[in-house]
């Protein structure tokens, strides 16, 4: 989405729009708009002429979507089928992967074939850890029916499951070949799903892009509504992505600025047992809110941005402080533990990504230990 220099209109661009995803050899396009999926087949086929493959969903996605996508996937002509896996959190485990895989071998789809993963986030970073590994490597497609998959984890590679030790602790880098964002499919998502993506939504505006916060706190309903205004934030946000990881795909320097809330998120949803007690971008959310605060604390970030940041969250409905998870142990024992087996956590340092304002986060590497336990406890009373 292009801005009108005051930044309160969206573009008047074209229902459809493409983000090219440039990596080199590795470059790919990511589709965003209504009608997507009806039209994967054609989509698919033209970049993978004779190609297999299989289609890894969820039963609840299967329920709404697969039967426009095989019927897309028939009219082209596309071999095709289909691996279904339970929904939630807890499908981001190896004993999914692993069927996941049987599923693959046992079609006979070969190298050259694709693997196609119809769903969210849980469903995208399987069935592409799957593709990463199956044959030392297969082509896959990311096919994302919710808001959060959309414009955050179809986008960049970035594949996976979930340890007994942390979130995510288990994965590859294995980008895909086409993403296709159906705008319209999101208007089948519970409101609940759809706030939570929303949280990644507004991370774009507050890691480098006060201008596009400024635009959602006005225009944040549209999207909500649907139409121009939500395939507009959706491709702004994933061109947002898209120049991140072209400029650091691997994730070893400013890519890091992604997890603006992540290194609490995860913490929280460990804490509550991966469980739809806390999904994950209510995490985020809460994530974003405490890191804000956090930066308050230390001095780094002042005027009101932390009461712009919690208003704006707190307005779509999204939590914004523990007093969410009362019934759950965020104790700053427990919050530690998991924190302590983050991603980011380079020889034992700590590492959060903080802010300075809205539009203004960085990368703060080896944060005091004594000083992130001080701020738990203190959230404790929120």
């Amino acid at each position: 989405m292009s801005l009108s220099p005051g930044g309160s209109q969206p573009s008047e661009a074209a229902a459809e729009q493409t983000v090219r995803v440039d990596l080199g050899a590795r470059s790919y396009d990511i589709l965003v708009g209504p009608g997507l999926l009806e039209r994967a087949g054609d989509e698919i086929a033209r970049r993978h002429p004779d190609a297999a493959l299989a289609v890894v969903t969820d039963r609840n996605v299967a329920e709404t979507h697969l039967p426009t996508l095989e019927h897309a996937l028939d009219a082209a002509g596309i071999r095709h089928s289909r691996i279904l896996v339970e929904p939630g959190e807890a499908t981001k485990a190896f004993g999914p992967l692993q069927a996941v895989l049987d599923g693959i071998l046992s079609a006979r789809l070969e190298r050259n074939d694709l693997v196609v993963a119809l769903g969210g986030g849980v469903v995208g970073d399987l069935a592409g850890f799957a593709a990463a590994i199956a044959r030392r490597g297969m082509a896959f497609i990311q096919l994302p029916s919710s808001l959060l998959a959309q414009v955050d984890s179809s986008v960049g590679g970035k594949t996976g499951i979930n340890s007994d030790h942390g979130k995510n602790l288990v994965g590859a880098f294995h980008q895909p070949s086409l993403v296709l964002a159906d705008t319209e499919i999101l208007s089948t998502l519970p409101l609940r799903e759809f706030r939570a993506g929303y949280a990644e939504v507004v991370k774009y505006g507050l890691i480098n892009d006060p201008r596009f916060f400024d635009w959602l706190c006005a225009h944040w309903r549209e999207v909500f509504d649907g139409g121009q205004a939500r395939v507009d934030a959706v491709a702004h946000c994933c061109r947002a992505k898209a120049a991140i990881v072209a400029a650091d795909e691997y994730e070893t320097g400013s890519r890091a600025l992604l997890n603006l809330g992540h290194t609490f998120g995860h913490a929280l949803e460990a804490a509550t047992g991966y469980s739809d007690r806390l999904v994950h971008g209510e995490g985020v959310a809460i994530g974003m809110a405490m890191a804000f605060r956090f930066s308050e604390r230390l001095g780094l970030c002042g005027g009101n941005a932390v009461g712009q940041v919690c208003g704006h969250l707190q307005d779509v409905g999204l939590p914004t402080s523990l007093a969410a998870l009362s019934d759950c142990d965020v104790s700053a024992d427990t919050l530690l533990t998991h924190i302590r087996q983050d991603k980011k956590v380079s020889r034992g340092a700590l590492t959060f990504i903080l802010a300075t304002g809205i539009g203004a986060a960085f990368v703060s590497r080896d944060v005091d230990p004594h000083a992130v336990r001080s701020f738990l406890e203190d959230e404790q009373t929120q």
